[in-house]
């Protein structure tokens, strides 16, 4: 009978609704996986309906906040284009060379009596620096100069001799043969005075290389040999370095594609400016002028080598320093001209987003030299305020509100060649 109920074997009731049942324990169970895919389902709808709810609202309009992108516009700095001048440069990595370099060794061989010079001291041209015992060379030179006296006066006896008997060979009182052994005996004993004489000159030179002086002004290196020291003749070990400091060069190199430009510019007669710059290539260390270049190309790297000098009164150029070189090869005038942080890419093309009205326009432009942050440009008029910040938001187009912008144009006149 319908609605009758019925008892399970565990003594529970059920009450079958218009058809028979069967018992709890007979019903089938749902896996793990179908409950878990229901949930997803569940979850999935009420994500769906969340995100219908939230197009459906109403947005907020521009400008009711009040802040940056209120207006609806994209916020922007700006840079004026303006005329002016820029420097062709040349950079390269130099290294400082002292012009003189010398390594002072002994030219004899004796014990040290003095070392009169201070490590890193700066020394001037003829200055003591070391002191030999002078006193075997003082001996030589005594008896070399005892043995030139000896043969001067021998000398001058055979010429009082050989004028005798060429007085008495015109009396016929001797024979011609005596008067000319003579004169010949003479011609040996000037030969004589001239060895004596070569000897004390040498033996003066010997005895002047036991005082060592500076033969250039410079900076003198560590001490090597103390006082009660034997030092050898000829020895290859110095007894001191001096380094000239002023004034110094660096020597750097450029590509050979720019030796015709370097060339022409020297031939016009005057000097070509050359800064050298620290390691970060921010700071000047000195200012001079370009001295000289090599007399050929090196062919391994493709490259030839300058020379600049510098005054170097501040001594910030150290011997064997790498400094950034950088050569003013001739300065453009009345160039157009727009800071490099406004020019942006797409592929080989360059344009600039120049801002009109409150409008940003995207134009192409032609850029030349580059220098300091500056570029060369064509396709601008100096006065064109273009955008130099937010370009990954900006498009040709793009309404823009303009941030003060900031004033580029160079505060001191760009470098010149001319005197």
């Amino acid at each position: 009978m319908p609605n009758e109920p019925h008892a399970s074997p565990s003594g529970e009731t059920y009450i079958a609704q218009g058809h028979q049942l069967p018992p709890p324990h007979e019903r089938p169970h749902r896996s793990p996986i179908v409950n878990a895919m229901i949930w997803l389902v569940i979850l999935l709808g009420f994500g769906l309906l969340f995100w219908v709810i939230l197009r459906k609202h109403p947005q907020a309009k521009p400008g009711a906040a009040g802040g940056p992108g209120a207006t609806g516009t994209i916020a922007v700095t700006t840079t004026t284009v303006y005329r002016g001048n820029i420097g062709v440069h040349l950079d390269s990595i130099g290294t400082v060379t002292p012009v003189y370099t010398d390594s002072i060794t002994s030219q004899v061989t004796g014990l040290v009596n003095q070392v009169l010079y201070r490590e890193g001291q700066l020394v001037h041209r003829g200055q003591l620096l070391i002191q030999i015992d002078p006193r075997p060379y003082q001996a030589l030179l005594l008896e070399s100069q005892g043995t030139l006296q000896r043969d001067v006066n021998l000398l001058a006896q055979a010429k009082m001799d050989a004028q005798r008997y060429e007085d008495a060979w015109k009396r016929n009182a001797i024979a011609r043969q005596i008067v000319d052994d003579q004169q010949k005996l003479v011609l040996q004993l000037e030969g004589t005075v001239k060895l004596d004489q070569g000897t004390v000159a040498y033996n003066q030179v010997q005895l002047s290389f036991c005082s060592l002086f500076a033969p250039i002004s410079g900076r003198v290196g560590l001490r090597v040999i103390d006082p009660g020291n034997v030092v050898q003749a000829n020895s290859t070990n110095p007894l001191v370095v001096i380094t000239q400091l002023q004034p110094i060069t660096v020597v750097f190199t450029i590509p050979e594609d720019s030796v015709a430009a370097v060339e022409q510019e020297m031939h016009k007669g005057h000097p070509l400016r050359v800064a050298a710059l620290d390691r970060s290539n921010q700071s000047a260390l000195a200012t001079g002028t370009l001295e000289t270049t090599d007399n050929q190309i090196d062919t391994t790297t493709g490259t030839l080598k300058l020379r600049a000098i510098f005054a170097n009164t501040n001594n910030a150029l150290f011997p064997n320093l790498f400094v950034n070189a950088r050569l003013l090869l001739k300065t453009l005038t009345n160039r157009t001209l727009v800071a490099n942080d406004a020019i942006q890419q797409n592929g080989d093309t360059s344009f600039v987003y120049v801002i009109r009205n409150g409008v940003a326009h995207q134009q192409n432009v032609k850029t030349g030299v580059t220098d300091n942050g500056i570029t060369v440009v064509d396709g601008l008029n100096p006065g064109d305020v273009v955008a130099d910040s937010s370009f990954e938001k900006l498009q040709d187009g793009a309404k823009v509100r303009v941030v003060p912008h900031r004033s580029l144009r160079p505060s001191s006149k760009p470098e010149s060649n001319a005197p």
